[in-house]
């Protein structure tokens, strides 16, 4: 595929809710191949700056390519969103956008692993430099661990089934392959006129598991809020449940203003706190029925604004 045929998500509505302005520094914790970053550039001329993270050194060249126009204006870094506190200085940028999961081409592309589509080794990993691969977690955790990863990062309901089946299966051949896992999980569950593949969960699952995406993001939202300035914009699109009720939950916390002692919120009681952030718009917001209709793959995007005090 092209490197500039991909469609990033919402591209009017993040300019819109990051409000990018000439002289403003801005960052895009999720490059990709950097349709976005090209807006936030175009956007905040002629002086804006923009500094760009992603795990996967392949896409961070092709945004390079494509941000050439903008040169001396931005700078990349192949690193993880979660650690963009130690590279931006704290209450400096004016903007933060992370964009989460996997972009189509690296979904189209077989010999990343991730799609169950296509053929090609059972890797996942978003950067090639990480040592454990979906193939490793297949063939290695016991069954009461795929389950857990099954049912926590894919909220798949026949978890337990599935992975008895893997850990029956690899007792006679290893899964090497994207493919020999999904035919597997489509034996088990045939889908039967529906639109979605049975193994679209635990791809998903796997890929979160070998990426650490739950904790990356933990981490990367509580150093987005460190390294904004008063007024300054988080700007996350998910697409999937999980990660937006991260999202919202971060959100909650940072827009209390008050404070509880302990794990549970009783009350009586609570003590008055600052709030550190505030909801810019508390519903998400959805792509356009316009943009459906031309990227399809946009439909389970969900955009959520916050804003520094």
């Amino acid at each position: 595929m092209p490197e500039f045929s991909h469609k990033p998500v919402l591209v009017k509505e993040v300019i819109e809710a990051l409000r990018p302005r000439d002289g403003g520094l801005y960052v895009d914790g999720t490059v990709g191949y950097g349709g976005h970053s090209a807006a936030i550039l175009a956007a905040s001329a002629p002086t804006g700056r923009l500094i760009g993270f992603d795990r996967d050194a392949t896409t961070l060249e092709a945004a390079r390519r494509r941000l050439a126009e903008y040169v001396g204006r931005f700078e990349l870094r192949h690193k993880n969103f979660s650690e963009l506190a130690d590279i931006v200085e704290r209450s400096s940028c004016d903007g933060v956008l992370l964009d989460l999961g996997i972009s189509s081409p690296q979904v189209d592309e077989g010999e990343r692993g991730f799609s169950f589509q296509r053929e090609g080794p059972l890797d996942m990993r978003m950067d090639s430099r990480q040592r454990v691969t979906a193939a490793e977690l297949v063939n290695g955790l016991d069954e009461r661990e795929l389950a857990e990863i099954f049912r926590e990062f894919g909220e798949e309901p026949q978890a337990r089934r599935f992975a008895r089946a893997i850990a029956r299966e690899r007792q006679q051949a290893r899964f090497e392959t994207t493919t020999q896992l999904a035919r597997l999980i489509e034996r088990l569950s045939s889908r039967h006129g529906k639109k979605r593949h049975p193994a679209t969960r635990v791809f998903q699952a796997l890929r979160m598991a070998v990426n650490d995406e739950e904790r990356s993001l933990r981490s990367g939202l509580a150093a987005a809020c460190a390294c904004l300035r008063p007024v300054g914009r988080l700007v996350v699109i998910t697409f999937q449940p999980l990660e937006d009720r991260i999202v919202k939950e971060f959100g909650r916390e940072k827009t209390r203003d008050y404070t509880f002692a302990g794990e549970v919120d009783v009350p009586e009681l609570r003590e008055p706190a600052a709030a550190e952030m505030r909801w810019v718009q508390r519903k998400a917001v959805r792509p356009s029925e316009e943009e459906l209709r031309e990227n399809p793959r946009a439909r389970s995007a969900q955009l959520r604004v916050l804003e520094k005090l």
